[in-house]
């Protein structure tokens, strides 16, 4: 009888123990994933999608994956910054939201380089009718290609959607956006 009892206790001590292993191995996981997926600049991340309507997943997911939360990245096409903004949309984007003795260095800058890549973004997903793919697609290759993308037949069988992408180097980018933005969406719940 005693035997039995110590079995059970060394049972039920052995489940306490890989109960805590658990708990402390997805709470390991968790906070591994998150400096992976970090929520940096949320102050500027926070202001500019709620004033742009976006939802704060995707732009942490575009800043991952443009610049890795670098605030100083320059791209080898000279594009600047978290959100990886070239100088003439910089410029163009200023001019629209009234940023006043804009200069492209200001790229650097993380709050101007977040409220502008926030406002480009916005745009675009409003451009095409809040179809991110295209909106994602035109950030990474241009809309000047989206458009002509859709216009041809082989590309867009309904001049609406792409069915399939033709630069593999943006229907790769679209896909990695759509992970992140998964992955984010799973750490840190759904975010407006």
């Amino acid at each position: 009888m005693k035997k039995k009892t110590r079995n059970r206790r060394k049972g039920f001590h052995i489940f306490l123990l890989l109960i805590v292993f658990i708990i402390f191995s997805v709470n390991l996981a968790g906070y591994a994933l998150r400096q992976i997926f970090p929520t940096k600049y949320s102050q500027y991340v926070e202001k500019y999608s709620d004033e742009y309507g976006l939802n704060k997943n995707l732009v942490y997911s575009i800043i991952k994956a443009e610049s890795g939360f670098n605030p100083n990245a320059i791209s080898p096409r000279k594009a600047k910054g978290l959100m990886q903004i070239m100088d003439s949309t910089g410029e163009w984007a200023a001019e629209k939201i009234k940023i006043k003795d804009f200069d492209s260095s200001m790229l650097l800058k993380p709050e101007t380089n977040i409220r502008i890549g926030c406002w480009y973004i916005s745009k675009l997903i409003n451009q095409y009718d809040q179809n991110i793919d295209l909106a994602l697609s035109a950030y990474n290759a241009g809309s000047g290609n989206v458009a002509k993308w859709l216009k041809d037949t082989d590309i867009s069988s309904d001049g609406i959607t792409l069915d399939r992408i033709p630069f593999k180097e943006t229907e790769n980018y679209v896909k990695k956006i759509k992970r992140y933005n998964y992955i984010y969406k799973k750490l840190y719940g759904e975010q407006k």
